[in-house]
């Protein structure tokens, strides 16, 4: 299909007409700080999705994974979550640098409900609270400071679309390929056996996360 056969939406009163504005009380239920109820949800999410961009518009999705309750919340405006090894790719953090404006996803394990927060984010080399953010016994080398400027929460349509929490949907992953495979492939790493890059992506995963 050519670009000259889709209707394209270019302009917010075009897409308007085909969606219409909601309700005051979606817009009214931003509350731009961190109460009880996000405290509660941030303190049971395990995995948040960090999401940056450059200032040439250039998007980034991370996902951030640590045992429940490793998110601090300073207080009613700042959270806090650690950084733990990785690709060293650095990508959402060189965004940061440039373009200060962050969103994160926070998800519960069986919960349909998501809390978004989208903030200024900074990044910390060292803080009092560094002490707080130890797990396993390693100390992070850096964090990622948000200042809350949007906190809501987003609706369960999605993941009951999806039934995301439902295993007997979830295909079998045998029937998938694995990071070692898609690696040889995508990087034409012609000389090295999928079972050999397998093997160091797990050995890598096991050992390096802290």
């Amino acid at each position: 299909m050519s670009s000259s056969e889709m209707r394209m939406v270019t302009t917010d009163a075009e897409l308007r007409e085909i969606v219409k504005e909601p309700h005051a009380v979606i817009w009214d239920k931003d509350i731009a700080r961190i109460d009880e109820h996000a405290r509660t949800i941030i303190a049971h999410s395990p995995f948040v999705l960090l999401a940056t961009s450059n200032t040439d518009g250039t998007c980034d999705v991370s996902p951030r994974g640590d045992p429940a309750g490793s998110v601090l919340v300073l207080d009613d405006h700042r959270l806090v979550l650690a950084d733990r090894p990785g690709n060293h790719r650095l990508d959402s953090f060189r965004n940061m640098l440039l373009n200060p404006h962050a969103g994160l996803l926070f998800i519960v394990p069986g919960m349909n409900e998501t809390l978004r927060v989208n903030g200024r984010a900074s990044l910390v080399a060292d803080a009092p609270f560094f002490d707080d953010l130890v797990v396993k016994g390693k100390r992070p080398q850096l964090a990622v400071l948000i200042e809350v400027e949007e906190l809501y929460m987003h609706c369960a349509k999605a993941f009951l679309r999806s039934s995301l929490w439902k295993p007997e949907t979830w295909p079998d992953r045998k029937s998938l390929p694995t990071l070692g495979q898609i690696a040889k492939d995508q990087m034409n790493l012609k000389d090295v056996p999928v079972a050999a890059i397998d093997e160091g992506l797990a050995l890598d995963a096991r050992t390096n996360q802290y």
